[in-house]
């Protein structure tokens, strides 16, 4: 079946009663028949039937062997820098949302992981840094706010050489429009809350893993640490993704022509979507992809114009976030990636005149007016 018909029929059947919407069990413990004998749960903590719907979706829309859900996309990075040691390298993506540079420097460094940053749209530098000590490569494709693009082959031929990890953080783009273990990558991991959930009501994160060891490691980190999704949020979650296909054909398109409009306006120093001709890595992204997604940043000509559309903007809400119903405006450098130092930043193009956008599902030509009303 194609994606469409997967993501429009995610739990229907499942249950033994024959529900169409998958039922939420919020159940934290479970009988057992007999000593010795289980129904195949336990502990909610272990296994819950709501949740392992949701894994199990997830994982089929990746083209994964395991998948896994977590309270929040933080926790499910976490989880996946959980099964390093201490002494082991990781290569990151230079830019990259703010939280996760946070996890790596202020709690996993402490503990003995090492981090390089690298421009991961050059191959070259990402070979530089590999070490004896280096065990993974961590990219985002398109990166969080500047859409740079990684060759998710070339890298993978790399990580081939190597005996390295490849984790894709997928969250821009969704299985719907990326699927990263096709091109090589081990472990996909998704912030939930975004375009999966798809309606700003619920916090979680996914992890799938590509093969049934990686993911028997990654599940005991679950498992163990416990940073698992409750039955009801599995369930807003399953439900949210039924209606992934419609949602981000719907934003994409508006996203194109709210950057070609925002191309023209005289406020607007440079737009950044990959949609747009010329965009760096645009050839090499529709070789991976099926679409330019719905993140929209652009860069203004003048600093003091950026309190003013964020405090003028109707419409569109500012608010951090991304990927739900309502658009969502947001100033990067303050929010998102505060915890990046201002160096890295500025080499990234995450300056105090960038702002992203995540559209929505609304009428295109009433979200230009807001912009316009709010770009003077």
């Amino acid at each position: 079946m194609r994606i469409e018909t997967l993501l429009a029929q995610l739990g229907n059947g499942k249950d033994h009663t024959g529900a169409v919407s998958y039922p939420i069990y919020p159940s934290a413990t479970f009988r057992h028949p007999a000593l010795g004998e289980s129904t195949g749960y336990d502990y909610s903590r272990s296994g819950n039937p709501t949740r392992q719907v949701l894994e199990e979706a997830i994982a089929q829309l990746e083209k994964g062997k395991r998948g896994l859900a977590f309270s929040s996309g933080m926790a499910a990075i976490a989880n996946c820098l959980s099964i390093f040691a201490p002494g082991d390298h990781i290569i990151f993506c230079q830019d990259l949302y703010g939280g996760t540079y946070r996890l790596m420097e202020q709690i996993y460094k402490p503990l003995g992981l090492t981090a390089t940053y690298v421009d991961t749209r050059w191959s070259h530098k990402i070979a530089d840094a590999v070490t004896e000590k280096t065990k993974a490569i961590f990219v985002e494709t398109p990166t969080n706010p500047t859409m740079h693009i990684t060759d998710l082959r070339a890298l993978n031929k790399l990580c081939q050489e190597h005996s390295l990890l490849l984790i894709v953080d997928n969250t821009f783009m969704s299985p719907y429009l990326q699927q990263p273990i096709e091109l090589g990558a081990h472990i996909v991991v998704h912030s939930g809350t975004k375009y999966l959930g798809g309606h700003n009501d619920v916090v979680a994160g996914l992890v799938v893993a590509a093969t049934e060891e990686l993911g028997e490691k990654l599940y005991f980190m679950q498992n163990a640490i416990g940073a698992v999704l409750g039955p009801f949020d599995a369930w807003l979650l399953l439900r949210g993704m039924k209606s992934l296909a419609l949602r981000m054909e719907q934003s994409q398109t508006s996203a194109q022509k709210i950057a070609q409009w925002l191309q023209e306006h005289k406020a607007v120093e440079q737009v950044y979507y990959l949609g747009l001709p010329g965009h760096p890595g645009r050839d090499v992204h529709f070789e991976q992809a099926r679409g330019a997604g719905a993140m929209v940043s652009f860069a203004v000509r003048e600093e003091k114009k950026v309190e003013e559309v964020l405090s003028r903007v109707q419409l569109i809400s500012f608010a951090e976030s991304l990927g739900g119903v309502e658009s969502l405006i947001t100033f990067p450098a303050r929010q998102t990636h505060a915890d990046i130092p201002e160096e890295l930043r500025q080499q990234t193009g995450v300056t105090s005149t960038l702002l992203r956008l995540s559209v929505g599902i609304e009428n295109v030509d009433d979200l230009i007016a807001d912009l316009e009303e709010a770009l003077g």
